[in-house]
């Protein structure tokens, strides 16, 4: 693909010019700069632009419980509201779609770590013989301590029952060999695998219909935090096995700080009543839910995790966003899209800044999505202050300590010509 690139702003123009999802930049509010320009905004891997219908969404809600009070949980008397009693369904049928799963499978609710806390009540179960967990050396913070205290609540503690893998020696990324192996030689004590979609340091996508069947194979229990995954790579959940996956919204999902979370079910743990599950009012039956009772009825779908009724204010942005997401055709064209994008990058860092900046970042498609994890090798420059330069002169990135700079062109609001002016700003710094 690199025949089609060279380094002038022309060829980024061109490339804008023949993008067919150009046009979906429009759809955010673009933040302006320290420059007073509009940002080079490559930071959708932290926290997602704002859709331009997130504001209706908002004001339509506010306007209704303005106008109706508690008649809103029942009534949706205008467009774009939705009865707030049922919000949650509003969204799930179209989550499901961007995460490659059946609807019955996802539910949209309360944050990721809350999420995993609840799953993982439900899918760790350890015995005296099966009670260890795999993860990764340097999970997330917040999943590691969620396994770790989920582990102490059964009495283990974390150094007998964590079994962490690490990059080799030397290396960035994670062996799918080495992690094959470890589930393989602690399959007998192995309860569950929980491993993230797309790590977020260096940007690398694990393998998760392999690691799936590698897992249950020695019949261990597997779950996925998707937060650097959902929206930004095609997804086939239910394909993949796993028997639950979290992840938050706010990202990729463009759905504002601390947006509701969501989760999913694997279609063969739904309906049961044999399950582990931690309970609310409601995840019981809808039509018996106002009756009162005490009898826990499970909905037979992912909904029957849910426990209290949805945050509509922290919902609303999500309707917005996943209707973006359907207007851009799905995850297949903005995949397209992202894949050419990242050539693109690629392209002007091997011409531009080879020799001064390495990606940590798997070269192979197959490997990564929109996320460049960069660093700065060039003598001289300190990777922190090149950071600091780059927000100065208005491009929007993220520090990860201890020295990686992390970018995103994220396919539905960044073009052609964000990519090539940040490598230009990028060499200006390091000349």
């Amino acid at each position: 693909m690199s025949e089609q690139f060279d380094t002038t702003p022309g060829c980024a123009a061109r490339l804008d010019a023949e993008d067919p999802l150009a046009h979906m930049r429009d759809e955010f509010v673009i933040p302006v700069g320290p420059t007073g320009h509009d940002e080079v905004y490559l930071v959708g891997n932290s926290l997602g632009l704002q859709p331009r219908a997130v504001r209706t969404y908002m004001e339509a809600e506010l306007d209704k419980w303005g106008r109706l009070g508690v008649r809103g949980h029942t009534e949706a008397d205008r467009e774009p509201t939705f009865p707030w009693e049922s919000y949650e369904e509003s969204l799930n049928h179209q989550m499901s779609v961007v995460v490659g799963a059946e609807p019955e499978e996802v539910v949209v609710m309360n944050g990721l770590t809350v999420n995993l806390h609840l799953l993982m009540t439900t899918f760790y179960r350890p015995s005296q013989a099966r009670f260890k967990v795999l993860i990764e050396e340097h999970a997330f913070p917040s999943d590691h301590f969620a396994v770790a205290s989920q582990v102490r609540h059964h009495g283990r503690s974390a150094e007998e029952a964590l079994v962490a893998v690490s990059p080799r020696p030397g290396e960035d990324l994670l062996s799918t060999e080495d992690l094959m192996a470890a589930i393989a030689e602690h399959g007998d004590e192995l309860a569950l695998v929980l491993l993230p979609g797309v790590h977020y340091y260096t940007g690398q996508v694990l393998p998760l219909a392999d690691l799936v069947e590698a897992a249950h194979g020695v019949g261990a229990m597997v779950g996925f935090d998707l937060a650097h995954a959902v929206g930004n790579i095609p997804l086939g959940l239910h394909d993949s096995g796993a028997d639950f996956a979290a992840w938050c919204t706010y990202k990729y999902l463009n759905s504002g700080p601390g947006a509701t979370a969501g989760c999913f079910v694997n279609q063969r743990h739904l309906g049961r009543t044999d399950i582990n599950r931690l309970e609310g009012w409601w995840g019981t039956d809808r039509e018996t839910r106002f009756q009162m009772e005490t009898v826990f009825d499970p909905i037979p779908t992912a909904e029957a995790w849910q426990l209290s009724n949805p945050p509509v204010f922290s919902m609303a942005p999500i309707r917005a966003s996943l209707e973006v997401f359907e207007e851009a055709g799905g995850m297949g064209p903005l995949r397209e899209k992202s894949e050419k994008q990242i050539a693109y990058l690629d392209h002007l860092l091997d011409e531009v800044l080879v020799g001064r900046v390495e990606s940590i970042t798997p070269r192979s498609l197959t490997e990564r999505g929109c996320q460049f994890s960069l660093r700065v090798i060039a003598d001289g420059h300190n990777g922190l202050d090149v950071f600091n330069a780059l927000e100065s002169a208005g491009v929007a990135c993220d520090w990860r300590h201890p020295d990686v700079i992390r970018i995103a062109p994220v396919p539905l609001y960044n073009s052609f010509a964000d990519i090539h002016r940040f490598v230009q700003v990028l060499d200006g710094i390091l000349s």
